[in-house]
C-alpha cells in the first residue's frame, strides 16, 4: 500500500515538473507587466516610405561566380579565374616551346605564382584516374597529373600527350563527359577547363579563386 502511494506521489511530481518546464512558473499574485500587452499599430506592417529625394534602392542581382572554359579558344566566362590563368599559361608555354613534354608542362604550371599550395606531379597511365569516377581514360601516349599535397583543396590537373594523328577533339570530349567536380568528397571544384595545343591536352578542375593568404 505504501509503495503504491509513493509511486502515485512520484508520478504527480514528474507531471508537475514537466508542466513547469514547458510553460514556466505562474505567479497568481504578480501584477501583469506593462510589456505583456501590445496594442496592434495599424502602421506596423506597412512598408516604410522611401525619402522623397532619394530613390528606393533596387535589389542587387546575384552573380554566378562559377566559370567554365572549354575547347581550344580559351573563352573566358567570368574574368581571370584560376582555370583561365593556368589555361593561358599552358598555351604560352606551348608556343614558346613546341617540343615541351607533359612532365615539363605540369612542372611549369605548378610554378605559376597563382598556385598557393605545395604541389606534386606524377606520371599516369591509361585507366582509372582521379576526377573521372569509374570511367577509364584511354587514348593518350603519356600523361602527368599535378595536384596539391593537401587533399582538402578541390584541384586536380592533367597534361596529356596524344599520338600524332590522334583524334584530339574526341579525347577532349571524353574528359568533359566523365569529369566529376565532386570527386573530392569534402569539397567541389568550381571550374572545369579543357584546352589543347597540337597533340597536347590540358585538363583542370579547380576553385575559381584561391582564398587570400592571411
Amino acid at each position: 500500500m505504501m509503495k503504491r502511494f509513493l509511486v502515485t506521489i512520484l508520478s504527480v511530481a514528474i507531471a508537475a515538473n514537466l508542466v513547469a518546464c514547458g510553460c514556466g512558473a505562474v505567479n497568481n499574485n504578480a501584477e501583469p507587466e506593462q510589456d505583456a500587452i501590445v496594442e496592434e499599430d495599424p502602421t506596423m506592417n506597412q512598408p516604410a516610405a522611401a525619402p522623397e529625394d532619394t530613390p528606393a534602392e533596387m535589389p542587387t542581382p546575384s552573380v554566378d561566380t562559377e566559370a567554365t572554359v572549354e575547347g581550344e579558344t580559351g573563352n573566358v566566362v567570368d574574368g581571370d579565374t584560376v582555370g583561365t590563368v593556368l589555361a593561358e599559361e599552358f598555351h604560352i608555354l606551348k608556343v614558346e616551346n613546341a617540343a615541351i613534354t607533359a612532365q615539363e608542362m605540369a612542372d611549369a604550371i605548378l610554378a605559376n605564382p597563382m598556385i598557393q599550395f605545395p604541389g606534386a606531379t606524377m606520371e599516369v597511365e591509361e585507366g582509372l584516374l582521379a576526377g573521372f569516377g569509374n570511367a577509364e581514360i584511354t587514348g593518350f601516349s603519356k600523361g602527368v597529373t599535378f595536384a596539391p599535397m593537401v587533399g582538402s583543396i578541390p584541384f586536380v590537373g592533367y597534361v596529356f600527350e596524344l599520338e600524332d594523328g590522334a583524334d584530339v577533339d574526341a579525347f577532349m570530349q571524353l574528359l568533359r563527359d566523365n569529369a566529376d567536380p565532386r570527386w573530392n568528397i569534402c569539397v567541389e571544384a568550381e571550374e572545369t577547363v579543357v584546352e589543347s595545343a597540337d597533340n597536347m591536352v590540358f585538363f583542370l578542375m579547380c576553385p575559381a579563386q584561391f582564398e587570400a593568404a592571411e
